[in-house]
């Protein structure tokens, strides 16, 4: 079973992640797989730079990330252009991971914060959401992330809003509150997914 773990930037989608890991389950993240896919010497890097120009790589040839960014949330037709050279051999990809994954795990997560904007929650047999209110994804992302209030809130609208992601869940842990709390909720779910698989 793929259990598909999504939520907004900042709420905590890694944290949790790696409380199912303590109790033996594997996962693989998304934004990783998409960090691989545009490593240095990856066909989408070259497409990337043959696109955007060099203004978009470093010196040592690795993707600026954050010029790429400013670029893409100016510009909602680069970001579409951008997600249909990545997201297929980011799909490509993840499968492979998650192949690996399920030899060795009751179950597995495919940890995502664009799920169900990218089409990989048709991956998945569960959608799990890791929900915060609004107001502290954005504290906790300008705390974390170095980026601007107009980032963040770029990003924000880039994401399915909060009600809709709630609405498409079939799983909810609450993180807006302790780590006992969601610790609490990740073992509960945790009892649950191994009994289905069984």
């Amino acid at each position: 079973m793929i259990i598909g773990l999504t939520g907004g930037i900042g709420s905590g989608k890694s944290t949790v992640a790696r409380a199912f890991e303590e109790l033996g389950i594997g996962w693989v993240d998304a934004d990783d797989v998409a960090r691989e896919v545009v490593a240095v010497g990856e066909p989408t890097l070259a497409a990337i730079a043959e696109h955007f120009g060099s203004d978009v790589l470093n010196l040592d040839g690795t993707l600026n990330r954050s010029a790429l960014r400013s670029i893409i949330f100016e510009d909602p037709a680069q970001r579409q252009w951008l997600e249909s050279v990545t997201h297929p051999r980011i799909r490509e990809r993840l499968l492979l991971h998650l192949d690996r994954l399920q030899a060795q795990s009751p179950y597995v997560l495919l940890v995502s914060p664009l799920l169900f904007e990218s089409g990989q929650d048709k991956l998945v047999d569960r959608t799990l959401i890791i929900d915060v209110p609004e107001s502290l994804q954005f504290a906790r992302t300008l705390a974390r992330d170095g980026v601007s209030e107009s980032q963040v809130h770029a990003i924000l609208a880039a994401q399915l809003p909060r009600a809709e992601r709630l609405a498409k869940g079939n799983d909810v842990i609450d993180n807006s509150g302790d780590h006992a709390n969601m610790m609490r909720q990740v073992i509960q779910l945790d009892r649950y997914y191994r009994a289905e698989c069984t």
